[in-house]
């Protein structure tokens, strides 16, 4: 069936709650699935990008070259001063230009082509980027604790598990390891990252700082842009966590946010117990990760970016191994006692259901 001639969001979303509504769908997953098969679309996530793609000059499918790039940029930063935003706008021109337009078209061949499940390897533009704005959003007085612990597992196979409080803790993370001089630590750091992060140009920019395998978000969790049929979770799950156990096994070391999504409330959720099928490569370490005040820099509902204070903490390592044998082979019971780990790592209010 093809679309509306004007179609939108808000009509389809009505479609699938008229499904749910009349008993023919399970959950709005599968009310959104059928709602895309309908109209010839193999999932909501491409439908629904197909119609931002009709919506105008936003779209991931608009052509990227250094100008849009930069206004795309300082949009992000429209609070900031105006000699402010003209410094950083000269910095960024000088960077693409030093990267050539090779790389920057590469960059936007990356940003526009569909995401699959699948690791994604840091794009050298993005990753210069992504420092030369740190260096002006994130605050000197920002700090690391506990960097001994990065070198306890230096050339390890590990797996840190941080708390989720924003798009942008995977790469406020990122920074704070190079600034604290875990650099050994930072170049080998690939995050799991939901399909959210892939969902637009945006964030897709931003996941692409460093290496990331796409995951799919438990059906639980998922909203709209991540809804897809329990089937089709459990499939693109079971092919992330292979990619996962294969770069651990190459060297890399895995970001994992095993709350599944951000707190909006600051309190560490509980994790899910599915978290621990990253850490079933022999000899693989855990580093808990306690992370404050990323909130701040890209809050919930907001366009924009704002300098920000970050702290951020490393805990003791914990073999998988002997944590696994602890917990008799319960997943939930291995992650729980990484979120007590990470707990211990956060201010009381942060602690949540860990406290």
């Amino acid at each position: 069936m093809p679309l509306p001639e004007r179609p939108n969001l808000r009509h389809l979303r009505s479609q699938a709650q008229d499904l749910i509504d009349a008993g023919r769908a399970a959950s709005v997953a599968d009310a959104q699935f059928q709602v895309a098969r309908q109209y010839g679309f193999a999932s909501w996530p491409r439908l629904k990008a197909h119609l931002e793609a009709l919506a105008g000059p936003d779209s991931i499918d608009m052509p990227l070259t250094p100008d849009s790039l930069i206004d795309s940029i300082i949009a992000f930063l429209a609070g900031h001063d105006g000699p402010t935003l003209e410094e950083v706008r000269r910095a960024l021109r000088h960077e693409l230009e030093m990267a050539g337009p090779a790389a920057v078209l590469t960059l936007h061949e990356r940003l526009v082509s569909e995401p699959d499940w699948d690791y994604y390897p840091a794009d050298p533009v993005a990753s210069r980027v992504h420092h030369l704005l740190a260096d002006r959003l994130v605050d000197p007085a920002s700090g690391i604790e506990g960097l001994a612990h990065a070198r306890e597992v230096a050339g390890r196979p590990v797996v840190l598990f941080a708390n989720h409080l924003s798009y942008a803790d995977a790469n406020l993370i990122e920074i704070l390891l190079r600034r604290g001089g875990a650099t050994e630590l930072a170049d080998r750091l690939v995050a799991i990252a939901g399909p959210k992060v892939y969902s637009s140009r945006k964030r897709r920019f931003s996941s692409l700082c460093f290496g990331t395998i796409r995951t799919p978000q438990s059906s639980g969790l998922s909203t709209e842009e991540a809804a897809m049929p329990r089937r089709d979770v459990a499939q693109a799950a079971r092919r992330s966590i292979q990619l996962a156990h294969e770069r651990l096994r190459s060297g890399d070391a895995l970001l994992v946010f095993a709350e599944g999504t951000r707190s909006r409330s600051r309190e560490l959720q509980r994790l899910l117990s599915g978290a621990a099928r990253y850490l079933d490569v022999e000899g693989t370490w855990i580093l808990p990760v306690g992370i404050t005040g990323t909130d701040a820099l890209f809050p919930v509902d907001t366009e924009e970016l704002h300098r920000v204070s970050v702290r951020l903490e490393l805990g003791s390592p914990m073999q998988a191994a002997a944590l696994r044998r602890e917990a008799g082979g319960d997943r939930q019971r291995m992650m729980d006692a990484v979120g007590a780990a990470i707990a211990a790592l956060l201010p009381a209010a942060y602690r949540g259901v860990y406290g």
